[in-house]
């Protein structure tokens, strides 16, 4: 499967992507002649000397630094979790490390964390009221968990689920757990490639609202999140309590490294997966208008890494008209970041048929919607809201549990195709799901206002089955 990624976003109907494109040379560092060049986005937050860049939050635990210049936590009995956080935050990264532990010591590295200064309240995902108290921890964890008695009934074996996704503080196991995975099939597969009471090899790659992580180079978790963007990274030993047996158990981490990755690019990673620019942060490189073969030369501007268009008021096609990629693509996955401003009105439009349409209005395609539905218009017409943000515009109705960000923040569109099989999801979350070949979508076209003439005789047809 060709799988596509962009990244998408909208400024009061201004639409702005910023793409997966390439790393700004002009902030290299100069090398010595036959050196190798330096990573600009390599971030050093362990200098293996002291402890400078970090604070330590929750419990009391102890931190130190190795002779061998190893970062080593030890446990302390009646203390809780304790964290060694970086002072500063990050976004997107790739953050690997090793770790070696005491097996019968719980422990993780969180990524994209908080601690605030006042109790935090959020709503569940069944929309209950739940409170994150002052100076609680709470983000994204990857876990370590290698002890050989930790069994999960009702298995008999160990569970293992060291690099499995945790949301420590607040909503508990993402993975395996409400974001997917088999239980069994993941502590099986931890059992096969976890090293016990020896070094293990972590990756971390947090990238937009995809989080994924690899142990001992074997891929453990892939998944899309709505949860935190950015953070602090920390280090934990994990809170013993009273038991005795575990007190002065400790956790060491070794090889630690950070990488950013800038917006307008792609990792290592996401290249072998197959994934492709469509958008490089400087250019109108692959893009032109639907009415002709040129990109526009007015109502459109690039700026620091991202594709704008002038505001219309929120009509449609209305300021520089829609743009279309050159290359033409039939079964894919994309991925697009967006943002609002009050009033706005567009989309993320896929099978387009631009000869469908060349005079006035917008291009024929499927559309991801992407609308203010507090105060457009739009938001009420149509069927049931089905021109509401994240819907399949004027066909299907997104889900009433999805979770758009509030108008100014940043949102993650997704789109899959397979066969005839599309998806959306918004933010993490599927809000709809449909098969362009059956009679129900034939039968959504004709409920529609592209059953009228003027938008193409046939245009539940050309999208079914092949697009």
């Amino acid at each position: 499967m060709k799988k596509t990624p962009l990244l998408l976003s909208l400024t009061a109907a201004a639409l702005l992507i910023v793409g997966c494109a390439s790393d700004d040379k002009s902030t290299a560092t100069k090398a010595a002649p036959g050196a190798p060049k330096a990573n600009p986005n390599k971030v050093e937050i362990f200098n293996r000397k002291d402890l400078t860049g970090f604070k330590k939050l929750g419990g009391e635990a102890a931190y130190a630094v190795s002779p061998e210049g190893n970062l080593v936590g030890t446990s302390t009995l009646n203390t809780p979790n304790t964290f060694l956080a970086t002072d500063k935050d990050y976004g997107n990264f790739v953050l690997e490390y090793d770790f070696k532990n005491d097996p019968r010591l719980n422990s993780g590295v969180q990524f994209r964390s908080h601690a605030e200064a006042k109790e935090l309240k959020y709503k569940t995902a069944d929309g209950k009221e739940a409170k994150v108290p002052a100076g609680r921890v709470h983000g994204y964890q990857a876990e370590i968990d290698t002890d050989p008695k930790n069994v999960r009934k009702p298995a008999t074996e160990a569970r293992m689920w060291s690099a499995g996704l945790y949301e420590e503080g607040r909503r508990g196991w993402i993975f395996p757990g409400f974001g997917g995975g088999d239980e069994l099939a993941f502590s099986k597969q931890g059992r096969e490639i976890s090293k016990v009471g020896d070094w293990n090899h972590v990756k971390v790659e947090a990238n937009g609202n995809r989080i994924r992580t690899w142990l001992n180079g074997v891929q453990r978790v892939d998944v899309r999140d709505d949860g935190y963007k950015t953070g602090f990274i920390a280090f934990q030993v994990h809170g013993i309590g009273k038991d005795a047996t575990k007190a002065g158990t400790t956790v060491e981490w070794r090889n630690i490294s950070l990488t950013k990755i800038p917006d307008n690019s792609l990792t290592d990673s996401e290249k072998a997966d197959g994934w492709k620019l469509l958008f490089d942060g400087r250019s109108s490189k692959g893009w032109r208008s639907a009415k002709g073969p040129d990109f526009p030369k007015e109502g459109w501007s690039i700026e620091r890494g991202m594709l704008h268009t002038a505001a219309s008021g929120g009509k449609e096609s209305a300021a520089a008209g829609d743009i279309i990629t050159i290359e033409r693509y039939k079964q894919f996955e994309i991925s697009v970041d967006f943002k609002l401003t009050k009033g706005a009105n567009s989309g993320l439009k896929y099978y387009v048929q631009p000869d469908l349409n060349q005079g006035a209005g917008s291009a024929f395609g499927l559309e991801f919607q992407m609308l203010d539905d507090a105060v457009h218009p739009d938001a009420k017409l149509g069927r049931d809201g089905n021109r509401t943000v994240s819907s399949l515009y004027d066909l299907i109705t997104a889900s009433k549990d999805k979770r758009p960000n509030r108008i100014g923040d940043w949102n993650n569109a997704y789109v899959i195709t397979k066969g005839t099989k599309v998806e959306h999801w918004l933010n993490g979350r599927l809000v709809v799901s449909y098969d362009r070949s059956t009679d129900a979508f034939r039968a959504l076209v004709a409920k529609s206002k592209y059953a009228d003439p003027k938008y193409g005789k046939n245009f539940g047809d050309f999208l079914c089955p092949d697009g």
